[in-house]
């Protein structure tokens, strides 16, 4: 499938809301389901187009298969990254795309962004324990495990994490 990563324009922050809340419901990643609290942060896109960076992985046609929100250091939208870490979060593919590229083509589009930015020494992210296929990207890319750094954004929500240090490109 040929896929494209780009910024997400205005009219898709809806549907990759969608596309994102799809995939935490139907991978039962929500405590309380439909109506777990945290289901809104999800679907609200515009506030985080506005305050990070949202990028898409588009088909041929166009049509949005999925998005993740990238964050440079600093970036409010940043859980545990220090000061020389970007961090990425709310990686979501839609799950007729699942499978065809586009989850690892969006984390190599975040640690592009990482490698291109003066100081930035690595790449953080947080992850449930049953997100299986993305922790199969995330080690074929190289992240490694940090239990250390492993925390709870809620008591009932362990959040596993991984770093992938960033060596200058050759």
């Amino acid at each position: 499938m040929d896929i494209a990563i780009r910024p997400i324009g205005p009219a898709e922050h809806e549907i990759l809301g969608e596309i994102t809340a799809e995939a935490y419901l139907g991978d039962g990643l929500l405590d309380f389901g439909a109506d777990d609290p945290y289901l809104e942060r999800l679907r609200d896109v515009t506030r985080r187009a506005a305050e990070a960076e949202v990028l898409v992985a588009a088909d041929s046609r166009g049509q949005v298969l999925g998005g993740v929100t990238y964050a440079p250091p600093g970036n409010p939208w940043c859980d545990i990254a220090s000061a020389d870490e970007a961090e990425f979060r709310m990686l979501a593919v839609s799950r007729e795309a699942r499978g065809a590229g586009a989850g690892e083509a969006l984390v190599r589009a975040c640690i592009d962004r990482a490698r291109s930015t003066a100081g930035v020494r690595g790449i953080v992210l947080s992850t449930q324990a049953g997100m299986h296929g993305a922790h199969r990207i995330y080690r074929r890319l190289g992240f490694e495990r940090t239990p250390e750094r492993d925390w709870y954004p809620v008591p009932s929500v362990p959040l596993l994490t991984y770093r992938l240090e960033l060596r200058p490109m050759p």
